[in-house]
């Protein structure tokens, strides 16, 4: 028997937001994707990539709640990526 105060919360849809990023030369070689998905409360996913020795790209997709994604940015910035957003973001 299920309690009456026992209501599940209700549940705020993730935001799915899209990135283009470039790194510099000398941030290629780190795991930055990596460190943003452990850092901040974000799933990375990414979508496409071109990265070689002295150039890279990507289009990540980050998922979560809309307030922890921007802090996720704000921390790809301070780590020197340069990073636009993509115009069809999706809220799902």
């Amino acid at each position: 028997m299920k309690c009456p105060s026992c209501l599940p919360l209700p549940v705020e849809p993730m935001a799915k937001l899209r990135f283009h990023i470039r790194f510099p030369e000398e941030k290629i070689p780190e795991p930055i994707i990596y460190e943003i998905g452990h850092e901040y409360q974000v799933v990375t996913s990414i979508r496409r990539a071109d990265v070689r020795e002295t150039t890279g790209w990507m289009d990540i997709e980050l998922s979560g709640e809309t307030e922890e994604i921007e802090r996720a940015i704000e921390g790809l910035r301070h780590k020197g990526v340069l990073v636009d957003p993509i115009e069809l973001n999706v809220v799902e």
